[in-house]
């Protein structure tokens, strides 16, 4: 089983980076199959938690898949420069460092 990717930084402030990332995909529901009409009927506090548990579930999947499809985002573990980077179409949204 994978621990997820290597990093340097303590995990707590990663999965914060994480979570402030993947919030900025606008279409991040998706990824665990949500509707439009059941994201916003969701309070801020209930999306604050799902962005968290997708966040968790990239840091631990990139591990094993480097290249991770998010809503209309790419999410891609670049191990050589110890950052995970989330990409839509050929533009940097948002890059976490892992050291």
């Amino acid at each position: 089983m994978a621990l997820g990717v290597k990093h340097g930084r303590d995990y707590g402030d990663i999965l914060t980076d994480l979570t402030a990332a993947v919030g900025r995909i606008s279409d991040s529901y998706t990824f665990f199959e949500m509707e439009p009409l059941e994201w916003h009927s969701l309070s801020d506090e209930e999306r604050v938690e799902v962005q968290e548990a997708l966040a968790e579930d990239l840091f631990f999947a990139l591990g094993n898949e480097p290249i991770i499809t998010v809503g209309s985002a790419v999410v891609i573990y670049d191990a050589a420069s110890h950052r995970i980077n989330f990409l839509i179409g050929e533009e940097e949204l948002d890059s976490v460092n892992l050291i």
